[in-house]
């Protein structure tokens, strides 16, 4: 009887930076602050409290090498915009503050250019997206950000009540919402998303391009957790339907929230291992989801991204962490 094959040594990737881009925060939510009657009128009259302007994944930045949010008592904004609470720092409370329905956060922030406080400074404010700007941020920033995009996603869209149509109250400082016909009450949803590293036994990494990405542009493997499933069961459903591919073994990486529009990356290594241990068979992308995977060495990948033929993602995500936990080191953008 033959002996068994030698289970091949798998190398564990480096560790993901903690806390990834956009799970930093230093603020503390105050959550039991939320059903205080009249916060948010408070906090819209304290010359100390503080609003980030924000509109879907769009926020309001000072300009720099490092920018950050523009901030601004809540009272210099106008009043038919709608506030959130975001939480505390000390005596400071801050809040987001979205436009009203047909004003622009570029139109928003030229009017602030125009008032009489600090026109300078507000003139040269400029529009970024979370995606793009969120690594550059510093801690505090970044987790004000985070939440208010997370927030003004789920307000864009929750307008009326899903049970019976009715239009919808904002209640809890932005928390929630309440129906005035059926007494319902809804929150922010936050839909759990699976994105893996996968590797093979020669530690050579699988990289795929979206049906929707530009035609350079690779990544890793992602995809939603579906109704009654495990985060590891959907991270070898998704490679497989993805590519064609069996995972092994599987071992958790981290998270990040990921609000475009309300997903939580959870982020893991997963391996796909031939018979006896050999690297594993090419990917077959579904032609649906992924139009091209290939396996790539490291030295693959440093070429193919020094010479163009690849684009890797932006450093917010965690699929940028995840790739340079297996290379090693940053990649060049």
């Amino acid at each position: 009887m033959p002996s068994p094959s030698p289970t091949p040594t798998l190398r564990m990737p480096d560790p993901l930076p903690d806390p990834l881009p956009l799970g930093r925060a230093v603020v503390d939510r105050d959550a039991a602050s939320r059903a205080e009657a009249g916060l948010l009128e408070r906090l819209r009259a304290d010359p100390a409290a503080r609003a980030l302007l924000v509109s879907g994944p769009e926020l309001a930045v000072r300009p720099g090498g490092e920018p950050a949010l523009l901030l601004v008592p809540p009272a210099r904004l106008d009043p038919q915009g709608e506030l959130a609470y975001l939480g505390r720092d000390g005596d400071a409370g801050y809040v987001s503050w979205t436009p009203p329905d047909g004003v622009s956060l570029a139109t928003a922030v030229a009017a602030l250019a125009d008032d009489d406080h600090e026109p300078a400074a507000d003139a040269d404010a400029e529009i970024v997206t979370l995606r793009d700007a969120g690594h550059l941020l510093d801690a505090r920033d970044a987790g004000l950000a985070t939440c208010a995009v997370a927030l003004a996603q789920w307000r864009r869209t929750h307008t009326h009540c899903p049970r019976c149509g009715a239009e919808v109250e904002v209640a809890e400082a932005g928390w929630s919402t309440r129906c005035p016909a059926d007494g319902s009450s809804h929150y922010p949803r936050t839909d759990p998303a699976v994105i893996m590293a996968v590797h093979d036994a020669a530690d050579r990494l699988l990289l795929a391009r979206s049906v929707a990405w530009p035609e350079r542009r690779r990544s890793v493997l992602a995809g939603f957790v579906e109704a009654g499933e495990g985060l590891e069961a959907a991270v070898r459903r998704e490679v497989a339907e993805e590519v064609g591919l069996d995972v092994g073994p599987v071992a958790y990486a981290g998270a990040q929230p990921w609000p475009f529009p309300a997903s939580l990356m959870v982020g893991f290594h997963a391996w796909v291992v031939g018979p006896d241990g050999e690297p594993a068979d090419a990917p077959t992308p579904d032609g649906v989801e992924i139009t091209h995977a290939e396996w790539y060495s490291r030295q693959d990948l440093r070429d193919a991204v020094g010479s163009g033929a690849v684009g890797l993602p932006m450093r917010t995500s965690i699929a940028r962490a995840l790739i340079e936990a297996w290379y090693g080191s940053e990649l060049p953008d």
